[in-house]
């Protein structure tokens, strides 16, 4: 099942929603819910953010640090990315027409980062991405962003005694393709695998395969259900903005149960 939604929303302001090329993002249901949009911005300024990507990977490389032991990409965090268009993703704007359009009232805490895969990447498991964040400070104001910073550990909550930290939930998931070869066609692999049913198995077959197609966005909450992975195999790099809004702990206790929260 599809649907078409309108999108961003009218109450954003006119220099935001000026960056978008059209107003129409599909809704569907399977293998379950999540937002696909393809051409998001207008070619002038997904132009800009791709250029603004390379020059980072090309003069920041030591700042690209490794994901995790079992993950094939490396990243730079949005929090170095204060300047430029790529900090369009840690903005207000950003942050409400996200949750707006997934109905999950976010916290205004923001994390991600944009992850390089180098090619033939081994593909990834399948996980749910309902998992524990931890940001330092006070709760963000309805104006204010918080991005994770050096002062607290975001997946265990570590850091000095005397520092506030907040132990939140990921809400929302948030993959866009930028910088990436460009006429990928099936077989070129990279892409994000979707999944209805894991049931303990490590590699199962996905039964949705969104292509990384350069300015297309996939976008989901994170639910004890919303099982996705890196379908690796890929000819060429593969590029994409990964993030994540939040939601309070407690919100998702309620919902879910804390059995259902994957701690890292």
């Amino acid at each position: 099942m599809t649907g078409v939604m309108e999108s961003p929303a009218p109450t954003l302001p006119a220099w935001f929603t000026e960056l978008f090329a059209h107003r129409r993002w599909v809704r569907r249901a399977t293998p379950f819910p999540h937002i696909y949009v393809r051409d998001v911005f207008v070619e002038e300024f997904y132009h800009r953010l791709a250029t603004e990507y390379e020059r980072v990977r090309r003069d920041r490389q030591p700042e690209f640090h490794v994901v995790s032991e079992h993950y094939s990409a490396d990243a730079i965090s949005l929090n170095k990315l204060r300047n430029g268009p790529l900090a369009l993703f840690g903005s207000r704007e950003w942050h409400d027409l996200i949750a707006g359009v997934t109905g999950v009232r976010g916290t205004g805490d923001i994390e991600g980062a944009v992850h390089h895969h180098p090619p033939e990447s081994p593909r990834g498991w399948p996980h749910s991405d309902l998992a524990p964040a931890w940001f330092g400070g006070p709760a963000p104001t309805a104006e204010q962003i918080r991005l994770p910073d050096d002062t607290v550990d975001i997946q265990t909550g570590e850091r000095e005694s005397g520092v506030e930290a907040r132990e939140l939930v990921r809400g929302v998931a948030v993959m866009f393709y930028l910088a990436n070869e460009p006429g990928w066609e099936a077989g070129d692999g990279g892409e994000t695998a979707l999944f209805a049913h894991v049931n303990g198995r490590h590699d199962p077959e996905p039964d949705l395969l969104v292509p990384p197609l350069n300015n297309s966005m996939v976008i989901f909450e994170c639910t004890p259900r919303s099982w996705h992975s890196f379908a690796g195999g890929n000819t060429h790099d593969r590029n994409s903005v990964v993030m994540w809004l939040h939601r309070p702990k407690s919100e998702a206790v309620r919902r879910w149960g804390e059995d259902h929260i994957v701690k890292w």
